[in-house]
C-alpha cells in the first residue's frame, strides 16, 4: 500500500478529532477571488466597519483584502482620531478625570441634597448639579463613541467595541452606572476587544459598572444574589442552550460572593485572619468577610473554595467550553454577516475559538477571510447605529463634525440611544427588529435633515460643509454601480434638487443593507 499523501494524511486525522476542530485542519486560504471585483470589495468593507469611504476602499485595493484584514486586526485602542475629532474627545472631562474621581464628586453632590438648605432655590440648584454630574460622563462617552466610529481608521476596532458593549451590555440608568461606563468601555471592552476573550470576560466580572448594575454588590454569604451568575451563563458565554442547569447557577453565585464595589477609600472591617484575602483595584473589591468559601461544583467540575481565585478558575472553565466556542461565534457571525450566517463559517469560527481559548482576531479571520464574507447573497439590515454613521460617512465624509448631540438624540428617536437597553442582553441585531414601516418613517425623516446639511452637527463652525454624496468620489466610482435600476431611477427624477437626491440614496433600500 503506498503511503499516504498530505491530503489523505489531514482526511485522516480530522477524522479522529472531535467535530468542533474539524475546521481547524483546513489551513486558511488567500483571499478568494471573491474580494477581487469591485462590489465584492465594497460589501467586505462596508461590513468591517461603520459603512464603506472610498479612501477605505482605496486602501483595501492597495493592500489585497487578506493584508488589510491582518491591518485591521492588529488595531492599537490607544491611536489617535484626527485631529479635528482627537481635540474632542481630549476636551472631554472624561479624558482628564478618571471614575474613582467622578464617582467622589457625584457621592459629594448626592450628600450635599440631604443637608439643611436656607430656601428652596439652593436645594433644586443642588439637584441640578447631581443630576448634571451623573449625566456628564456617559453623555461625552456616547460622543466619544460616535467620533471613534465616524473618523478612526480602525473601523475593524470600532465595530468589534461596540460589539462587545452591546454584548456585555448595562443600561445606564442603574444607580450611577451613568458615571461608570465611560472607564468600563475604555478599560474593561476596548483594551480586549480584539485580544483575549478570557482577558475581556475577567475585566468584566471585576468591573463596577458591571458588577453594581447585575446586582452582584449585593451577592454575599447566606444572602445570594443570582443575577450576575446566571447572565455569565446564559448571555456572556454559554448561551441558553449551552447545557448548564440552575444547579451551576447556583454554585457560580456562591463563587461570585464577596465580588463588589467601593466607594470609600477606608477598607471594610474584618477578622484579621482574612486580611491576606482581601483585594482592592480602584473601585472593585473582593471582600473576603462576604465570600462563601465552601467548595462548590460546577459544570462537573470542582472549585475549591479559596477567595477571590476561584473566579479565574471557572472563567478558565467557561471560555473553554464548546458552548461558550459556538455561541460567541455564531454572534459574532450574526452579527457582521447576516441573520442567518452560513453553518461552516460559524464552524471553523467555534473551532479556531476553542483551538486558541478564545482569540477574538483569529476568530475573527476565518470570518472575514471566508468568501462568505463577500457575497451578495448575504446582508445585514442595518440597526439604527449602522444605519446613521453609514450615512453620515458617505455624506460628509472626513469633514468632522462639532456637536454629536444630533446622532445621540437620532438614535434615541430610532430606539436605540446609547447605554439606552434596559435589559443584559444588548439590542437586537436581527432585521425583525429594525425593518417596521414606522422605524422606515423616521429614517426616511432623518436621511432628509442628513441630506440637507444637519447644520446641527456642524454648530460652532464659521461655516458648515456641504453634503458632498452625489459629486463624491464614493458614489461616482463605487456607489452607483450597486444600485438598482429603480433606486437610478428615483435619482434621476430629483434632478438638480441635491438635499432631495441625498435623501433618496440615503432612503434605498441598498443602502439599509450592509
Amino acid at each position: 500500500m503506498p503511503a499516504p499523501n498530505s491530503k489523505t494524511r489531514r482526511i485522516l486525522v480530522c477524522g479522529a478529532i472531535p467535530a468542533l476542530l474539524l475546521a481547524a485542519c483546513s489551513t486558511t486560504p488567500p483571499a478568494p477571488p471573491e474580494f477581487r471585483s469591485d462590489a465584492g470589495l465594497y460589501r467586505a468593507v462596508n461590513r468591517i466597519g461603520w459603512g464603506a469611504t472610498q479612501a477605505q476602499l482605496d486602501e483595501a485595493q492597495r493592500a489585497g483584502w487578506a493584508r488589510y484584514v491582518d491591518q485591521q486586526l492588529k488595531a492599537d485602542p490607544k491611536a489617535p482620531l484626527p485631529a479635528a475629532a482627537q481635540q474632542q474627545v481630549d476636551a472631554m472631562s472624561i479624558s482628564q478625570r478618571g471614575m474613582a474621581e467622578l464617582v467622589q464628586e457625584v457621592t459629594e453632590l448626592r450628600k450635599a441634597q440631604e443637608v439643611p438648605v436656607p430656601t428652596q432655590m439652593e436645594l433644586q440648584r443642588r439637584r441640578q448639579a447631581y443630576q448634571a454630574a451623573l449625566n456628564l460622563p456617559a453623555r461625552e462617552a456616547a460622543e466619544r463613541q460616535v467620533l471613534r466610529q465616524l473618523y478612526s481608521q480602525q473601523q475593524l476596532l470600532e465595530q468589534t467595541a461596540w460589539f462587545w458593549f452591546n454584548h456585555f451590555n448595562v443600561h445606564q440608568y442603574k444607580r450611577e452606572v451613568r458615571v461608570l461606563l465611560p472607564d468600563y468601555e475604555e478599560h474593561a471592552l476596548r483594551p480586549q476587544a480584539l485580544g483575549s476573550f478570557r482577558t475581556l470576560l475577567g475585566a468584566v466580572a471585576r468591573h463596577p459598572a458591571m458588577l453594581r448594575y447585575l446586582d452582584n454588590d449585593q451577592n454575599g454569604l447566606n444572602k445570594p444574589n443570582e443575577n450576575y451568575a446566571r447572565e455569565l451563563l446564559e448571555l456572556h458565554t454559554m448561551g441558553v442552550d449551552g447545557g448548564y442547569t440552575q444547579a451551576d447557577v447556583q454554585e457560580l453565585a456562591r463563587v461570585l460572593t464577596g465580588f463588589s464595589v467601593r466607594t470609600d477609600p477606608n477598607p471594610p472591617k474584618f477578622n484579621a485572619r482574612l486580611a491576606p484575602l482581601y483585594v482592592r483595584e480602584g473601585l472593585y473589591e473582593f471582600n473576603p468577610a462576604r465570600h462563601d468559601f465552601g467548595d462548590k461544583v460546577l459544570l462537573g467540575h470542582t472549585i475549591k473554595g479559596r477567595g477571590a481565585a476561584e473566579l479565574d478558575e471557572v472563567l478558565d472553565l467557561l471560555v473553554d467550553q464548546p458552548a461558550t466556542a459556538r455561541f460567541i461565534s455564531h454572534k459574532l457571525a450574526v452579527y457582521f454577516l447576516a441573520d442567518q450566517p452560513p453553518q461552516a463559517v460559524v464552524d471553523r469560527m467555534a473551532a479556531r475559538f476553542h483551538e486558541t481559548h478564545g482569540d477574538i482576531a483569529a476568530t475573527l479571520r476565518e470570518l472575514l477571510l471566508a468568501p462568505d464574507f463577500a457575497s451578495a447573497a448575504l446582508s445585514k439590515f442595518k440597526d439604527p447605529q449602522h444605519y446613521l454613521i453609514s450615512g453620515l460617512r458617505a455624506v460628509y465624509g472626513e469633514q468632522v463634525i462639532a456637536n454629536g448631540q444630533p446622532v445621540q438624540a437620532w438614535l434615541r428617536r430610532l430606539g436605540q440611544g446609547p447605554y439606552d437597553k434596559l435589559t443584559p442582553d444588548g439590542y437586537p441585531q436581527m432585521a425583525e427588529a429594525w425593518n417596521s414601516p414606522a422605524q422606515l418613517t423616521t429614517r426616511f425623516e432623518l436621511a432628509r435633515q442628513i441630506g440637507a446639511g444637519a447644520p446641527a452637527l456642524f454648530k460652532g463652525m464659521a461655516a458648515a460643509p456641504k453634503p458632498a454624496l452625489a459629486d463624491g468620489a464614493l458614489y461616482r466610482q463605487t456607489l452607483q454601480a450597486q444600485l438598482s435600476p429603480a433606486t437610478r431611477s428615483a435619482l434621476a427624477e430629483a434632478g438638480g434638487n441635491v438635499p432631495l437626491w441625498n435623501a433618496l440614496l440615503l432612503s434605498a433600500p441598498e443602502f439599509m443593507l450592509r
